[in-house]
């Protein structure tokens, strides 16, 4: 008989020789694309004819696509109309509602139609080759953009959030004595024992007492079993690591017995009311998977490579608080690997962990949800780990998800293609099939300024006029309404730039994934890594700075050439000269965002393995000789504190001495004994900064519930708005952090004592 990896193995096998129709019908249309530009380019008389005909169409548009001549100095009318409604909305309901969402999109859908209208009928070159492929090349890709965001609308009618829900299921639970069995199954590969302590630590200090923690390596190390027995969890591990971390988990199921199971990465620390949170909504028996958000405590690399720390809310954030979201109203919630419960019956229905794909974890849901099943998502914060620390890492981890989820067109569980799922999950999960695909139109439209400038091609055949009158009234609306409809977690310019510092590597992975699907393997994502200088990466860099040079070649040409145009342009060959004063304003916008690209890329030195939290506790000090001194905390960690005193006299301690003394944390009643390694006494009160000396696991359990576990400590922040994103992003540019920041800002005397 065979064994289960062996069937697994064979399900692979066949999805990987099976024929891949997604494969052909993007060949196809590639090839029928290539033979119809080159029967046109060759003079074939009915391609010909036909292209002829269709630009006569646009050089003679209906009158009401047309700009109206006797607006003149009103042509910013309608902006200006679109802008106050959409505003006034804003203002009246600044949470987004039923109404005003709905209201909201009405309009967005309104000024999007009158766009596209203008854009097939008014404004595409088709008046040779050359001209017309770019430019319809341009208009299949802006649509590719433009249908991605009109299926985000529609999803939006339909929003849920769970958190009253929670609420009450959390009531109700208590009530009904609602006490089922869990296990909690930590998947690890190669992570460090230090980060591994602080999530087996984390979720035993859950509130809830019939749970058993398995702590499963696929590496197989002696130390981390030692890790598990230190800490009273059961461990586990595996004779092979087929299938990663699907694998990992499908072979540790049958070893457990809880009637739930949750699973954390190896770096994610739930709350301890994690789940008092989750596990009421499971009293409904329909119920198969709670969905809560991935958090992180350290900084996120895009912001600390900017300088912007404290100001840019972490790229995941537009995910859980926008999309997820809008997908929990469709009923098309994605499973994302972490900080989720499962019902074991459902599990074993499906059988298990989905191993055809890099993206076990959406897959498993997409299964879950056609077997009849609810997927949750509930919008809170409660718990959280670690971001990728470097933009290498960062590439990694989001190239992998990239390709995990666009297998989706080559194996059994295809949302779009799976039996059991409505039409309208199908448009939500399509909706998160083409976020990738807009990589490519994102590299395009860095490229499109290039053509006016080194080929003469006119891409699209307007004036300023025509763009401030059919493209302006749609962008200021959306960019208006872009961060109160993603509930302030990501502004239209910021997402722009976050999207553009991995389109070219995102655009190579969708065409790579498309041609051979199954290419490459699981590649973890490195964490707990240590950098001690500024580093910029190369390989990412590489085509932004071609890009970056090449615009600004163009821009130049482009405008060296509106320069010496002469007044009396002939009638014929006056679009080209509007074209390029638009090229120019493209390339000048281009210019910025590329130059912040570049920006991001260079990665700022990390020092340290443990993150600082501003965390306000009283503090009692007392030296050896018996003076005590009073103080509250300004930043503490696992391995030291910064303590601000509210009394004067206080010891000097110069660079290199060392002063020992205990430490009492009053609140939470945490004895801890360390060396004050430095004083401060620029301020009105003296600053003492404190390593701690080497605790027991009981102090160690205190300190890591405290600064990780408590429950609601991880709130939402909101992002800056358009305006304040374009100052943003200028300072960065003028001044960069690697230049006017050389040093850490936090405890760098602290860090180098351990």
């Amino acid at each position: 008989m065979l064994q289960p990896s062996q069937i697994l193995q064979q399900n692979s096998l066949k999805n990987k020789l099976k024929p891949q129709t997604a494969t052909l019908v993007l060949v196809s249309i590639i090839l029928l694309s290539a033979i119809i530009v080159a029967l046109w380019a060759t003079g074939n008389g009915e391609i010909a004819t036909i292209f002829t005909y269709f630009n006569s169409l646009q050089e003679n548009p209906p009158m009401w696509l047309e700009t109206p001549m006797i607006m003149g100095k009103f042509l910013l009318t309608p902006t200006i109309v679109m802008f106050l409604s959409v505003w006034l909305i804003t203002v009246i309901s600044p949470q987004p509602r039923f109404w005003s969402r709905t209201f909201v999109i009405l309009i967005l859908w309104g000024l999007l139609i009158r766009y596209l209208l203008w854009r097939s009928l008014s404004s595409l070159n088709l008046s040779d080759p050359l001209n017309g492929t770019f430019s319809l090349l341009l208009f299949f890709l802006e649509l590719l953009v433009l249908f991605s965001s009109s299926l985000q609308l529609l999803l939006m009618l339909r929003v849920k959030n769970r958190r009253r829900e929670a609420d009450l299921a959390q009531q109700s639970a208590i009530a009904h004595q609602f006490k089922p069995t869990v296990d909690i199954l930590i998947p690890t590969y190669d992570e460090s024992i230090e980060i591994l302590r602080r999530t087996l630590i984390g979720c035993q200090a859950i509130d809830y007492e019939l749970k058993t923690i398995y702590l499963l390596d696929d590496t197989k190390r002696p130390e981390i079993a030692k890790l598990a027995q230190e800490l009273g969890c059961e461990y586990r591990t595996r004779p092979n690591n087929l299938y990663a971390k699907a694998g990992n988990l499908n072979y540790a199921i049958p070893q457990t017995t809880g009637e739930f199971i949750v699973v954390f990465d190896a770096d994610f620390i739930p709350t301890r009311n994690f789940l008092q949170r989750t596990l009421g909504f499971f009293q409904d028996s329909q119920v198969a998977l709670v969905q809560t958000p991935q958090n992180f405590y350290n900084l996120d690399p895009i912001a600390r490579n900017l300088g912007l720390e404290n100001v840019l809310t972490p790229e995941e954030e537009v995910f859980y608080r926008q999309i997820e979201p809008i997908k929990d109203g469709a009923g098309s919630v994605v499973c994302s690997g972490t900080s989720f419960v499962v019902r074991r019956r459902a599990l074993e229905e499906i059988g298990g962990f989905v191993t055809d794909s890099l993206s076990e974890d959406y897959f498993t849901g997409v299964r879950l949800s056609a077997q009849g099943y609810r997927l949750i998502y509930l919008d809170e914060k409660l718990s959280a780990g670690l971001a990728a620390e470097n933009i290498s890492a960062h590439a990694t981890q989001r190239l992998r998800w990239a390709r995990g989820t666009l297998q989706a067109f080559f194996i059994d569980s295809n949302p779009l293609t799976i039996k059991g799922l409505s039409w309208l999950q199908r448009l939500a999960h399509l909706e998160g099939l083409l976020h990738w695909f807009t990589s490519i139109s994102q590299v395009v439209f860095l490229m499109m300024p290039l053509a006016y400038g080194f080929l003469n091609v006119i891409p699209i055949r307007a004036d300023v006029s025509d763009f401030l009158y059919f493209f302006l009234p749609y962008y200021i609306t959306q960019i208006t309404v872009f961060s109160w409809l993603n509930h302030h977690s990501r502004s239209a310019i910021l997402s722009n730039v976050y999207g553009l510092v991995l389109a070219f590597p995102l655009a190579i992975t969708v065409i790579q994934v498309m041609l051979n699907p199954f290419s490459k393997g699981f590649k973890v994502t490195p964490k707990g890594t240590i950098q001690n200088k500024y580093h910029f990466n190369w390989g990412l860099a590489f085509p932004l700075l071609i890009l970056f040079i090449l615009n600004a070649v163009s821009l130049w040409l482009n405008l060296c050439i509106c320069i010496i145009a002469e007044v009396n342009t002939p009638a014929d060959l006056l679009y080209q000269y509007q074209g390029i004063n638009l090229s120019w304003i493209w390339g000048i916008y281009n210019l910025i965002v590329l130059g912040v690209a570049l920006l991001i890329l260079i990665d700022v030195p990390n020092h340290s393995l443990y993150h600082w939290f501003q965390l306000r506790r009283v503090v009692k000090l007392t030296l050896e000789s018996g003076q005590v001194f009073w103080g509250v905390t300004n930043n503490i960690s696992e391995v030291g504190v910064e303590v601000a005193l509210t009394q004067k006299e206080f010891p000097r301690i110069s660079r290199g001495d060392a002063l020992p003394l205990k430490i009492e944390l009053q609140e939470e009643s945490i004895n801890l004994t360390g060396m004050v390694i430095h004083t401060e006494f620029d301020g009105e009160f003296p600053l003492v900064q404190i390593c701690f000396e080497k605790m027991t696991l009981t102090q160690l359990r205190q300190l890591i519930i405290l600064l990780y576990c408590r429950p609601g400590q991880w709130q939402s922040k909101k992002t800056p708005g358009e305006f304040q994103s374009i100052g943003l992003l200028l300072k960065t540019l003028i001044k960069p952090k690697f230049i006017f920041e050389r040093e850490p800002k936090t405890n760098s005397l602290i860090v180098s004592q351990i």
